[in-house]
């Protein structure tokens, strides 16, 4: 293969978050699993959060989480970075901090060596701006190009941030823009111009750690990284694990610049269907949000924003931190008694 011509998503059926495994098959799956127990297990399947956590001591806690993916992108230093931000990501979901990570690699032979330097030169970057180490990993022959970590962090027993723990009064807010899925399902089919994949790609590529380090101070209650199964899908995961209902404000939905209009064109990511499959019986969506909108909700992310339900009384603190530290912040919801999404 030729460095100057080979793309990376031609090789890859399909790209980043949007090749998750579909989560309501993936529930089936682990129906029938019986999930390991034990005390010093803080977080495992029982139930599934974004990392599992195991207590050390009264003071010292390890994250442990691993993601991968096809390549969402054909530049190299961007696939890798936006691979390692993806993965670090679930650590700062789980209020902790990288510590280590290992590669895991999959790649033709046939593709050029500069390309594989490249992929594992920017990962290498983005854990150290996350303040860890890249120490190693694992690489096989693949076809199918497919790169990510295994990241260990630390965290304090008493300061996880896990799924379950949304209370009714509690204010949801969303950390990063959505549409990655759509904007890179646009460019390949021509709706998408190259400045909305540049967006695209600079929010992929951004590290959710300054967010984190705001969201440490003001203790909240439940806290997830929206990724491949869509805002909707990672929303009524905390509900039902919460035992709340979250109502979502379709107008408050920040959106990606170009993501709605290449919504509005009809185009949707592979992980779309799945998506819905998974989560549409347990969102109700008012008959005025528009198709648009809803396929925003639906729409698989990479590397995307946390999604955070704090005590109401902290919301205006939270609003102004970000605020002040001039990071991306949007109130899109509360946290009510009752169960399901709903969407109005």
């Amino acid at each position: 293969m030729n460095v100057d011509t080979v793309k990376l998503t031609d090789l890859a059926s399909c790209g980043g978050c949007a090749a998750k495994y579909s989560a309501a098959r993936l529930e089936q799956l682990l129906a029938g699993f019986v999930p390991a127990e034990a005390e010093e297990l803080l977080v495992g399947l029982a139930p599934a959060d974004d990392a599992a956590v195991y207590r050390l001591d009264e003071e010292r806690a390890l994250i442990f989480t691993l993601d991968f993916f096809p390549p969402v992108v054909d530049d190299p230093g961007d696939y890798g970075a936006i691979a390692a931000t993806n993965a670090l990501n679930d650590v700062f979901a789980m209020g902790g901090r990288p510590l280590l990570a290992l590669s895991i690699a999959a790649f033709p032979e046939e593709l050029p060596m500069e390309m594989l330097a490249a992929i594992f030169a920017a990962a290498d970057q983005q854990v150290r701006a996350a303040g860890g180490l890249l120490a190693g990993g694992h690489t096989i022959r693949d076809a199918e190009p497919k790169y990510g970590l295994a990241v260990v962090g630390t965290v304090h027993p008493q300061a996880i941030w896990p799924k379950n723990g949304a209370r009714p009064g509690d204010t949801l807010f969303l950390t990063k823009p959505l549409g990655t899925g759509l904007i890179m399902s646009g460019y390949k089919a021509g709706s998408a111009g190259t400045q909305q994949l540049e967006r695209a790609i600079g929010w992929m590529r951004t590290l959710n750690d300054a967010a984190a380090d705001v969201l440490r101070g003001l203790q909240p209650s439940a806290v997830t990284d929206v990724t491949g199964f869509g805002l909707f899908g990672h929303a009524h995961e905390v509900a039902e694990r919460s035992g709340v209902r979250i109502r979502l404000e379709s107008e408050r939905l920040p959106a990606i610049d170009g993501a709605l209009d290449v919504a509005r064109k009809g185009v949707r990511t592979s992980g779309d269907p799945r998506n819905r499959d998974f989560a549409a019986r347990h969102v109700s969506v008012a008959d005025d949000v528009s198709d648009a909108l809803v396929a925003l909700g639906y729409d698989p992310q990479t590397a995307g924003g946390l999604l955070v339900s704090v005590a109401g009384k902290r919301a205006p603190a939270l609003e102004a931190e970000f605020e002040s530290r001039k990071l991306s912040i949007r109130r899109v919801g509360r946290v009510e008694e009752g169960a399901g999404v709903v969407v109005e």
